[in-house]
Formats: structure tokens, C-alpha cells, sequence
């Protein structure tokens, strides 16, 4: 019962947070699991269900990834954010990724997939800037035409702010990415 008061809806725990006000945490984490308290989401990683009019709602990924990082400093989002630039991709992921300075690999939560990606530098929000520049560091893993999206990109680098595309290519962009901005005459013709 300590355990089960402690918990609240839509929050993520790991087995150390459970461990603190439990003295047989392993049989305890096993009752309400049994009991659909709460849901294991992988090893040592539980989450209390929150009910909706449509039945129980995942986990929000800012607080799994937050729980299971033990760190509030990443960014997360699909690579179906694409799409709003208006450069050519269509295709609808169903991954997250997830960049950050501790983990790398692929992750399974629930039914869920999470990509964490170890980088240097990431902005605390998407803007449509980094989503350009990041688009072009990660063409190789796209399922649309190539050649197609980098002449979309190329059309389309007059409509963004300048400045701030500046500022995301010399952040964020990796060799390659910077010398097909190069390329472009972008830091000469577009800054």
C-alpha cells in the first residue's frame, strides 16, 4: 500500500524510485503489475497507466525519456517532422528519435521504438532551421527520392530565416552537410 500511494497517473518510475518506499520491491513492482497498477516498460522501468475515454494512454515521451536518462537534456521527435518543411518527404516513421549526451541505440518501451542518437550539440526545441539541417544529416536514412528532396532543399533555402539557417548549418550540421551548403553558395549568396 505505501508503494501504490506514492504512485500517479501518467508518471514513469524506475525500480530504484519504487525501492525507496518499499521493503520487498521486487514483490511489491510484481503485485501491481499483476494488479494493473502499473506497466513494465522494460527492464527496471514501470509506468503508472493514465485512463482516457479511449482506454489507457502510453506513457508522454518527455517523461520516459526523462525517467529513463536520468537527464531533462534531449530533444525528441520523429523523423516525420520532415514533412512540414515542404521539401519532398511524405513517409510517415514510426520511430522516435532521441538525441542526447548518454545513450545510443535502439530501445524498445511498451510497443514502442526509441532511437537514441549520442550528439555534441542539439537545440532544447525543433525549429524548422535544425529540421532542415538535420534532414540533410540524416538523407542516407530517408525513404524518399535523394536527389529529389536536396533540389527541393536547395528551391526552398531563400524561405527560411537566414540568420538562424546560419547559426543551425555552423551548430548542428555535420562535414558533409556543410559542404553542400557550401555547395549551394549559401554562407556567401544566402546569408
Amino acid at each position: 500500500m505505501q508503494v501504490a500511494r506514492t504512485l500517479r497517473a501518467g508518471k514513469v518510475y524506475r525500480r530504484e524510485d519504487l525501492a525507496q518506499v518499499s521493503n520487498a520491491v521486487d514483490r511489491h513492482l510484481s503485485e501491481l503489475v499483476a494488479d494493473g497498477a502499473l506497466k513494465r516498460l522494460a527492464q527496471g522501468l514501470y509506468y503508472v497507466p493514465k485512463k482516457s475515454v479511449f482506454g489507457e494512454l502510453p506513457p508522454d515521451d518527455h517523461e520516459l525519456v526523462t525517467a529513463f536518462l536520468r537527464d531533462k537534456d534531449f530533444l525528441v521527435f520523429s523523423p516525420s517532422s520532415y514533412n512540414a518543411l515542404g521539401v519532398g518527404t511524405t513517409q510517415l516513421y514510426n520511430k522516435t528519435i532521441v538525441y542526447n549526451h548518454k545513450r545510443h541505440g535502439m530501445f524498445s518501451f511498451g510497443n514502442r521504438q526509441f532511437d537514441f542518437r549520442v550528439k555534441p550539440r542539439f537545440p532544447k526545441k525543433l525549429t524548422s532551421e535544425f529540421l532542415l539541417v538535420d534532414v540533410i544529416n540524416n538523407l542516407d536514412e530517408l525513404a524518399e527520392d535523394k536527389n529529389q528532396v536536396l533540389q527541393m532543399v536547395e528551391r526552398k533555402l531563400p524561405l527560411f530565416d537566414q540568420a538562424k539557417l546560419k547559426r543551425a548549418v555552423s551548430t548542428f550540421a555535420s562535414v558533409a552537410t556543410k559542404k553542400r551548403f557550401m555547395a549551394w553558395h549559401f554562407s556567401s549568396d544566402h546569408a
